[in-house]
């Protein structure tokens, strides 16, 4: 089992204050494909953006993370329980899960050892999804090259290379289940300059740039976006295209 990559927890509190929430839909197109819908395992659950919604449509759901920090950040929810732990060893028994989820962590896993351990803990047939989402769409060619340069030249060097099978959208990883074809609406929001900056700033490469750099690079690219937003307080509408994996 290879060790864990800790990317997040020095932004915990950012990461659940400034992601995106995901689509209402995507979360009725689970339910949808699950037989059953008594437990729920959401594995790298973050601060629980996705845990929260499932719980509202499962009765039980096990939300896990290997980092505290995360989970520290995590809405209570009288369905949910917070798990730490390894997405490689869950202290999940066999066959107890109708429904396992990741959502944009699949990348970060140990993906033999982390299948294994869906299989061990799914029921016969029981279903596996995982997505991702890619760059946010502005519609505003300005602001969008913009955040492109600082994607790929700022912080680009500052990538993990396991983020290239997020830009791929998940379709070059090995994905050893029986696929069930299950689609997502994209994300979206309307935000202020202020939001989107916050989300910005919890992208792993930002925070791994500026901790080898010593300079934060957020500072650049807010100057670069003041004059093109406008008033900061005006809310642009902002999409991100969601990719769902889903088998059994």
């Amino acid at each position: 089992m290879r060790e864990f990559a800790d990317h997040f927890s020095q932004l915990s509190a950012r990461y659940a204050e400034y992601r995106p929430r995901y689509p209402e839909g995507l979360f009725d197109a689970i339910a949808a494909a699950s037989p059953r819908r008594r437990r729920l395992w959401d594995c790298a659950t973050g601060s629980g953006q996705a845990a929260a919604p499932l719980a509202g449509r499962f009765d039980t759901v096990v939300a896990s993370d290997a980092s505290r920090q995360q989970l520290h950040s995590a809405t209570p929810h009288p369905r949910i329980r917070y798990l730490a732990a390894r997405a490689e060893s869950a202290p999940l028994r066999e066959r107890w899960a109708d429904v396992v989820t990741v959502a944009q962590a699949l990348h970060w896993l140990d993906l033999p050892e982390f299948y294994a351990e869906v299989r061990r803990v799914l029921v016969p047939r029981g279903l596996f999804v995982a997505w991702t989402y890619g760059v946010q769409r502005m519609g505003d060619d300005a602001m969008e090259t913009v955040l492109e340069d600082f994607y790929d030249r700022v912080v680009g060097p500052y990538w993990a290379p396991e983020r290239r099978l997020v830009e791929t959208g998940y379709r070059t990883l090995d994905f050893p289940f029986d696929e069930v074809p299950l689609a997502s609406p994209p994300m979206t929001g309307h935000w202020t300059l202020g939001q989107l900056l916050g989300y910005v700033s919890t992208w792993s490469a930002v925070a791994k740039c500026r901790n080898v750099t010593g300079v934060d690079p957020m500072l650049e690219l807010q100057a670069r976006l003041e004059p093109l937003w406008g008033e900061p307080e005006r809310q642009r509408h902002i999409e991100w295209p969601i990719t769902v994996r889903a088998g059994r």
